[in-house]
């Protein structure tokens, strides 16, 4: 459930953790400045998907907001406050922007499939956010923008994973202008999967996230990574891959299992291995 503002405390934590059985939930928790990604937030939120990697109990992974929007970007005003350092900033700029770079690659390599549930506004990192995670479910009223252009400060980040999401021209179209996109128009060109109705996307999300714990984990692992690592190759070097992937899996105590199941018509069994 998305927490109103007023409801929490000054002192809460910017990134509590929950748990759905086994489904991991990561909650962004600085609504009063629109979530926007701090140091501190980006720290906790590697910190977070760390513990996640390890935990063999995790199967997915969700990741939603408190408050009206889902993620501004980067704190500005933090970033802004460093100009007055010795070399204007650039230490620290390299700084955060690798320790936010660093944090969206561990989104993609995290074992388990991580799903967005994005209530509100996603802009700028928060798009970025937002098109790192394997899947994303929106309300209707979400928003999708990359918005920098419009101060000077063109979406070079989020654009990676923009571009690794949408079709060029769309992601073009949404880095030159600034302007935003709707969750239904998100869906069309590829950013989201599913809009629902206002308050219904950590329900759906949370729904989604459990088809895919009733999966092999070890299944679901191998082919995230074979599906991030397959799209950076070319076409025969892409199925070379994937054809020893398949022949790797195929060894796997679950495969047997699995094909065995559907052969008996029964539910599979699974142990992770």
């Amino acid at each position: 459930m998305n927490v109103p503002t007023a409801n929490i405390a000054a002192d809460a934590p910017v990134l509590p953790r929950e748990r759905e059985k086994d489904i991991a939930i990561l909650v962004l928790n600085r609504p009063d400045v629109r979530n926007s990604l701090s140091e501190a937030m980006l720290i906790a939120l590697s910190s977070a998907l760390g513990d996640i990697a390890a935990d063999n109990t995790v199967r997915a992974v969700l990741l939603a907001a408190n408050g009206s929007a889902f993620c501004a970007g980067h704190d500005l005003k933090e970033l802004t406050s460093r100009r007055s350092d010795a070399d204007g900033g650039r230490a620290y700029f390299h700084h955060l922007m690798t320790t936010c770079s660093d944090m969206m690659q561990q989104i993609v390599h995290l074992p388990q499939p991580i799903i967005a549930a994005v209530q509100g506004v996603a802009t700028a990192a928060g798009c970025q956010l937002v098109a790192s995670c394997d899947l994303a479910v929106a309300s209707r009223n979400a928003r999708f923008a990359t918005p920098g252009v419009t101060i000077g400060l063109f979406c070079s980040t989020p654009m990676v994973a923009l571009s690794r999401n949408v079709a060029r021209k769309h992601a073009m179209e949404m880095l030159l202008t600034g302007g935003a996109v709707s969750a239904t128009e998100a869906q069309r060109i590829g950013l989201i999967n599913r809009v629902v109705a206002p308050g219904g996307e950590r329900d759906e999300a949370i729904a989604l996230a459990q088809k895919i714990a009733g999966k092999s984990a070890l299944t679901v692992k191998i082919g995230k990574a074979a599906f991030y690592r397959q799209l950076e190759l070319g076409l025969a070097d892409a199925y070379a891959y994937a054809s020893e992937v398949m022949v790797e899996n195929m060894l796997a105590r679950d495969a047997e299992e699995g094909m065995s199941a559907f052969i008996d018509k029964r539910k599979p069994q699974w142990e992770d291995r």
